[in-house]
């Protein structure tokens, strides 16, 4: 199981976190030099499953992509590999330029 945030939930969150989470973006390198979060791992969707044992499962993670789709299948993957504290960006780095930082570049 993961938790889904909104932009505005993960502001928030990110804001008030005693620990700061990993953010882990999974979409391609060439969509992560449009925009991105800073303090951000890129980590392509197709290699997670090689690179699990780089994260530690009880660390909270959050998993961004474009609009929350792929984010969606790591989290749910990272959630079934034993990660207990997933969240998804549901509306990924697009609704985070679209609802939080307006001079975030879209594609």
């Amino acid at each position: 199981m993961f938790k889904e945030y909104s932009p505005q939930e993960l502001k928030k969150h990110l804001e008030l976190a005693e620990t700061k989470p990993v953010l882990l973006d999974v979409r391609e390198p060439w969509e992560y030099e449009r925009c991105h979060l800073p303090e951000t791992i890129l980590v392509p969707m197709r290699q997670i499953p090689g690179t699990l044992h780089d994260f530690d499962p009880d660390q909270e993670i959050v998993v961004i992509c474009h609009h929350g789709i792929r984010s969606r299948a790591v989290a749910s993957y990272l959630a079934k590999n034993s990660f207990t504290r997933v969240i998804n960006l549901s509306t990924g780095i697009d609704g985070w330029a679209r609802q939080v930082d307006p001079s975030m570049p879209v594609y």
